[in-house]
């Protein structure tokens, strides 16, 4: 509740002073004199009103324990009680509570060859991790690419890299509650990561040899012979508190009311009380390590749960009772309106790009053809195999104008395996702008002609040595039933018939589509062309087209690949820019290849949307961080905010 000022009134009294005698002797009287005054009390200085930031989700967390989900609307409001400890920013790491991240230059990366012997665990040159034995592919001591790989023969002696990382805490953090954040609490919590008991990826832990704390504020990850980590933020492990919670199991943290509702930090606020199916009420951290930065900004965060419906949360925005509106609210379905507001000068939009995004994927070698093709078989004829075909599709697609119809203006087409704001994006890539004379032309020089002249008629065949004589340019377009799906469905239809290519969208559930091979159309490898999403690493996803992720029977239909799309060349650049020793050519190869051969044609990048008043201050939607309140210490409203 806000507190009113009271109003100081100072009261000066005159003291009226007279002399009295004895009655048979009256005095004269004396002279009226005012008495000193008293110097006027201090005033009381005005209390100042709290600030509060109020942030409105779709979603309510069911727990705050940080190894009890993976949710975003958990990390919305964790990002208040832990900062860092490694953030993501434009797709780079940025060290939050730690002094820098490990490098070999400033000493925290060592290197040294280990000698190890069959039944040894081991990493091997696919990042598997595996027991060692003869006909095992490694990467001897000293070796980082495929070049100078080794399948041992069980007999000669070996030795293989085995690494070393160094992370140094700031000085003189501490908890919440006051007590000091050391680094024997990053190994407390290694230790409750790894237990049986916890449910998070064990990857990362069944590849750790130790993890060690060297003095208060400095521990050590050591990994298996042969595996080279490509980023060090996940083998740090995030502090817990030990001094509050050791005497807890591993279990028992994941439904205790300490750890679930009210978890020890060391961010800007902590937990004050969480008001089921209403809101979490955090106040400023009195601890807090930039405390002294005047950060936090606000006195008492709010986190409101509204429920996922735009228009309830745009409206809760525009009133007043939000000055936020998360990302996990469904923004996408008003996007009209979020325009139409922004321009007015109502609220911001907030727009993040990716990481997933949306392609048409080529079904080139269907399932049957594992067993052999053949052009007289009786199954669909072999007519996307072609590079010039796929190219062609690519450049009479309007991605441009399907972002415009579809998302209104605040979206971005794809144009390869990465966004252009990577870091790891190469330049001058192969590209396909909306052209299609162009794509006309491709089709022709592919063997597919335009019979008739007639573009409301698909294109024929002729001259295909894979590919029956006049057999149609005709394909099925499978997708799911959602509306946004269907609509992007029947835009890309239209335009690849104006190319002479009969298109025929289809539309499933999403269990239909997504079901598992053989019976499933994707995984099973049983269609033309398919629309959907992949969500895309903060590395290199060249792996989703090599031959190994092919589904097949031999992998029980268990791999990613689901074009069929298999090329040697691709193969070895994709190893080569995913191995330790990847250099910059080698990862620009790898994208040049791909967007060469087209597997798939990237469409555009899934919208991240979040809105917020006008004023407001230090958001913004970094679609590679975890959460977009990153930042939350530093977001600002009002007077003084630089936007």
């Amino acid at each position: 509740m806000k507190k009113r000022s009271i109003p100081v009134f100072v009261l000066i009294f005159m003291l009226l002073l007279s002399a009295c005698g004895p009655a048979a002797a009256p005095q004269p009287t004396a002279e009226v004199t005012a008495a000193p005054t008293d110097p006027p009390p201090t005033p009381t200085p005005t209390a100042e009103p709290e600030r509060v930031l109020t942030i409105c989700l779709g979603q309510e967390p069911t727990t705050l324990y940080r190894y009890g989900s993976s949710a975003r609307a958990m990390w919305s409001v964790l990002e208040a009680v832990y900062d860092g400890p490694i953030d993501t920013a434009g797709y780079r790491l940025q060290p939050v509570i730690l002094q820098d991240l490990p490098t070999p230059e400033n000493g925290g990366v060592e290197v040294q060859a280990v000698a190890v012997q069959a039944g040894d665990q081991v990493v091997d040159v696919d990042g598997s991790l595996i027991t060692l034995e003869v006909g095992a592919r490694v990467y001897p001591a000293g070796c980082t690419g495929p070049d100078c790989a080794i399948t041992w023969d069980g007999q000669q002696p070996l030795e293989m890299d085995q690494v070393t990382l160094r992370y140094s805490l700031l000085p003189g953090l501490l908890w919440s509650d006051g007590q000091p954040l050391t680094a024997a609490d990053s190994v407390y919590s290694f230790q409750i990561s790894a237990d049986p008991a916890t449910p998070v990826s064990r990857r990362q832990i069944e590849r750790t040899a130790d993890y060690r704390q060297v003095d208060e504020t400095t521990v050590e990850w050591v990994g298996k012979p042969g595996y080279h980590p490509d980023e060090t933020s996940n083998l740090f492990w995030a502090p817990l508190p030990e001094h509050a919670w050791s005497g807890m199991s591993a279990g028992q943290l994941l439904t205790s009311e300490e750890s679930t509702t009210r978890p020890l930090g060391w961010g800007p606020y902590m937990i004050e009380s969480w008001t089921r199916g209403e809101q979490i009420s955090l106040v400023a951290n009195p601890n807090y390590f930039r405390a002294s930065e005047g950060l936090p900004r606000f006195d008492r965060l709010v986190f409101r749960f509204l429920g996922e419906q735009a228009d309830n949360n745009l409206n809760a925005l525009l009133t007043g009772a939000c000055d936020i509106v998360d990302q996990t609210t469904l923004l996408e379905d008003n996007l009209a309106e979020l325009a139409q507001l922004r321009s007015e000068g109502r609220l911001q939009v907030l727009v993040g790009q990716g990481p997933e995004w949306e392609q048409l994927n080529f079904g080139i070698r269907p399932a049957l053809y594992d067993a052999g093709y053949n052009m007289y078989g009786g199954y669909r004829q072999d007519i996307l195999s072609d590079a010039r075909l796929r190219q062609a599709f690519a450049h009479c697609l309007d991605r441009e104008g399907l972002v415009e119809s579809l998302l209104a203006g605040f979206g971005q087409a794809a144009d390869a395996l990465l966004p252009a704001d990577h870091p790891l994006r190469a330049a001058d890539l192969p590209g396909y702008p909306y052209d299609p004379a162009r794509g006309a032309e491709l089709l022709e020089q592919a063997g597919w002609v335009d019979h008739d002249g007639d573009p409301a008629t698909p294109r024929q065949a002729s001259g295909i040595p894979t590919v029956l004589n006049g057999t149609p340019l005709s394909v099925e377009l499978l997708t799911t039933n959602a509306p946004q799906r269907q609509a992007s469905a029947q835009y890309l239809a239209e335009n690849l018939r104006a190319c002479g290519v009969d298109a025929r969208p289809r539309y499933l559930t999403s269990e239909e589509l997504y079901a598992s091979g053989p019976q499933g159309p994707l995984f099973g490898r049983q269609f033309d062309l398919a629309q959907f999403a992949w969500q895309a690493s903060t590395g290199l996803p060249c792996f989703l087209f090599t031959s190994e992720q092919v589904p097949d029977q031999g992998n029980n239909w268990l791999g990613v690949n689901i074009s069929g799309f298999a090329s040697e060349a691709f193969d070895r650049a994709c190893a080569a820019a995913t191995s330790p020793g990847a250099t910059d050519e080698d990862r620009a190869e790898v994208q040049r290849l791909f967007n060469e051969q087209l597997p798939a044609i990237p469409l555009y990048y899934h919208l991240k949307l979040a809105a917020a008043r006008p004023d407001l201050c230090g958001l913004s939607l970094d679609t590679s961080a975890r959460s977009e309140f990153a930042n939350i210490e530093a977001l600002d409203y009002g007077e003084g905010c630089q936007q």
